[in-house]
């Protein structure tokens, strides 16, 4: 640690959000994760243009991404009783940096996965698959912890961050159940939280229905193509 980060700590509060703030260290590694955002994000534009070309639709209807703040880094390491630094935040937390991926359809989200996973310098570290098994309150969507390679002036380094994939009706129900966790204590919450979770179920069917719609009309394509043979 330079001299200077040591300075700055014996001189402000001992808050563990002040602390990264004030560390040099935490700017450089805000910026890795920032450059591993770029990266990937850069990636999906590629395969996006790439698929439309060949597929002449849009697998991808828009990317988010988000850093978590100093002040939610610091609560997360100190809920699970880990350090507060740098060192740590590398070792214990795979979502620093976050991806969300909105499809058209769900099998959009399984070619995306599968195509950056075929990528040579993406390695996925782990899956969840909330699509094939919801969370219990219905909640859906692909997770994936990946790991990239980000080039610096004089070194390279191994950046994880969490992808979400999901389709549009998943994102929007996603977004209202947001807002649910911070009214759970409103009288109406329970059977609010009811009705989501049939939203849900609702939400798969229409999109099972909807890439069954698809498919059926890429079909009428096709046979109308042939008959110009």
């Amino acid at each position: 640690m330079q001299e200077f980060d040591k300075k700055i700590i014996s001189v402000i509060s001992q808050d563990p959000e002040e602390i990264l703030i004030h560390l040099n260290e935490f700017k450089e590694l805000m910026l890795y994760y920032k450059s591993a955002i770029r990266e990937v994000r850069t990636k999906l534009e590629v395969l996006n243009d790439d698929i439309s070309i060949k597929n002449q639709r849009n697998p991808i209807q828009f990317v988010k991404s988000r850093l978590k703040k100093p002040s939610s880094i610091a609560q997360k390491l100190r809920r699970r009783g880990l350090e507060i630094s740098t060192k740590s935040i590398r070792e214990n937390l795979t979502d620093v940096a976050g991806i969300r991926v909105v499809c058209s359809f769900v099998d959009d989200i399984y070619d995306i996965a599968e195509m950056l996973e075929l990528q040579d310098d993406i390695k996925i570290i782990e899956v969840k698959d909330y699509i094939k098994n919801p969370k219990p309150n219905g909640y859906s969507s692909l997770h994936l912890i990946v790991e990239i390679p980000i080039y610096l002036s004089q070194k390279k380094e191994c950046i994880k961050l969490e992808l979400q994939i999901r389709t549009i009706a998943m994102d929007f129900w996603a977004s209202l159940e947001h807002q649910m966790k911070y009214k759970k204590t409103m009288k109406e919450a329970p059977e609010i939280i009811k009705e989501l979770k049939e939203c849900a179920n609702k939400i798969y069917q229409i999109d099972e229905h909807m890439l069954k719609i698809r498919k059926k009309i890429e079909k009428l394509d096709i046979s109308e193509d042939n008959t110009y043979f």
